[in-house]
Parts: C-alpha cells; sequence; structure tokens
C-alpha cells in the first residue's frame, strides 16, 4: 500500500509539474503576444493551438502514420549501427595498432554533425530510405564505439587480475568479467547514440523522406504554421522520452541493482 502511494504521488507530481509548465507557456503567449504585441502569433504559439493542430493531424491519419514510418526507420538505421558500432569498438579494443590510430579518426567523425553525409547519402543512394538508413547508421555508429572501447578500458584491473588467478582467460575472460563490468558506460552510449540517431532521422527526412515526422515538420515549416511545428517537435520529444523510460531507464536500473547500486 505504501508502495501503491508512492507512485501514484511521483504520479501527481510530474502531472503537476507539466502543467505548471503548460499555465507558464498560456500566459506567456497571452502577455507576449496578445497583450504586449512583443510577438507575432506565426512565431509564438499557444498551447491550445498546439494541442488543436495535434488532433487534426491525428484525424487526418497524417501523425499515426509518421510516427510509425520514422520508428521503423530508426529501428533500422539503429540497429546497424550498435552491429557496426560494437564491431568497430571491439577491434579497437583487441588491437593496439587500431586503438592507436583509429580511435583519433573515430572520435573526430564522431563530432561531425550528420546533416554532413546527406550528400554523401544522396549521391551514393539516391533519394530513398537507403539513404535515410545510411544517414542514421552513420550519425551513432562512432559514439557507439567510442562507447564500447571507453567502458572495456575502464573496466577496474582488479577484476581482470582476479578473474585471470581463478584462470579465466580469452572469450570467458571477456563474457564473465569484462563485458558485465562494462556495460553501464556501454549503455550509456547507447542511449546517447540514440539521441544522435533521432537526429539524424530528422535531419534525412526533413531533405529526403515523403513520410515520416520530419516531413511533417517542413510541412508546418512550408505553411508558416508554428503550432504544427511545436506540436511535432513535442512528439518528438515524447518518443524519445518513452523509448528512454522503457528500454535505456530498465536497463540501467537493471545493471545498477545487479552491481549493487541500486536496492529494490
Amino acid at each position: 500500500m505504501q508502495k501503491l502511494n508512492s507512485i501514484l504521488t511521483g504520479i501527481f507530481s510530474k502531472i503537476l509539474f507539466y502543467l505548471i509548465l503548460i499555465l507558464i507557456w498560456e500566459a506567456a503567449y497571452r502577455i507576449g503576444v496578445q497583450w504586449l504585441e512583443i510577438w507575432k502569433p506565426y512565431t509564438f504559439p499557444s498551447p491550445v493551438f498546439v494541442f488543436r493542430s495535434l488532433v487534426k493531424l491525428v484525424q487526418n491519419n497524417v501523425l499515426p502514420i509518421a510516427i510509425v514510418t520514422s520508428l521503423r526507420r530508426i529501428v533500422v538505421g539503429y540497429t546497424t549501427s550498435v552491429v557496426i558500432g560494437t564491431t568497430i569498438g571491439v577491434l579497437m579494443v583487441s588491437f593496439k595498432f587500431l586503438d592507436k590510430h583509429l580511435s583519433p579518426l573515430v572520435l573526430g567523425l564522431q563530432t561531425l554533425p550528420s546533416i554532413c553525409w546527406l550528400p554523401f547519402a544522396i549521391l551514393w543512394f539516391g533519394l530513398n530510405e537507403n539513404a535515410i538508413t545510411f544517414v542514421i547508421a552513420i550519425g551513432s555508429t562512432f559514439a557507439i564505439a567510442m562507447s564500447i572501447e571507453s567502458g572495456i578500458k575502464n573496466v577496474n584491473p582488479l577484476y581482470i587480475r582476479a578473474a585471470r588467478t581463478m584462470g579465466a582467460k580469452g572469450y570467458n575472460l571477456y563474457r564473465t568479467v569484462i563485458i558485465p563490468a562494462a556495460l553501464p558506460n556501454i549503455v550509456m552510449g547507447l542511449k546517447q547514440a540514440w539521441s544522435f540517431a533521432w537526429r539524424a532521422l530528422m535531419a534525412g527526412e526533413m531533405l529526403t523522406a515523403t513520410k515520416g515526422l520530419g516531413q511533417v515538420l517542413m510541412w508546418g515549416r512550408d505553411l508558416a504554421d508554428i503550432s504544427q511545428v511545436m506540436g511535432v517537435m513535442i512528439v518528438i520529444i515524447v518518443l524519445g522520452l518513452v523509448v528512454d523510460k522503457l528500454v535505456f531507464s530498465a536497463v540501467e536500473k537493471n545493471i545498477r541493482h545487479r552491481w549493487g547500486l541500486l536496492h529494490k
């Protein structure tokens, strides 16, 4: 009963917090747009207009189709980046030559904005799904590679020495000690790569896609409909928070509990 009350209290506090934010937003709109006329209505929307715009997009079936399309693209691109990034990270850790010469290159490529890869994607693949998948994958691959390398390198040497004294070596050493100990850093890298993948997805969809949240965002810009633009931005934020809560936060909580950093 006490745990249930604690959960309900937490939910209520979050709802109250966001209601207060919406009220502040509405107050800023009324003061800045309607009363003082500091901003134009097409540059600063009311939360009421944003809600109406979202309802209209749902009724027209535009938003559901865009969400499903964008999620499908990001799952494909992100999964590809996980496979490639993990491979690169493991290779850098396994071979000193690659660690010395490839690591700086990977770090440099990680700092390159995803939108810079769009010309390559269009020239190599054309204006199609493969171009978007490429931009998503390239935008998050290097973050995963760096997290794999950093996570494995920062494993406490005492764990490795203790495992070796008990006969662990080679693949078993990695499977039973190094990888589990590196998981917190790896998960953080995967989480960061997910955010990079979303940014790359929006960049790709705004320039090449015919469907998706990025295109709905562009439609709003072309129509000077700031309410639609803001609504799509909120949808993207909500989707990111939902995935983080259901996937990454759950995995992080499980890892922290396993390593004695969190009590049930």
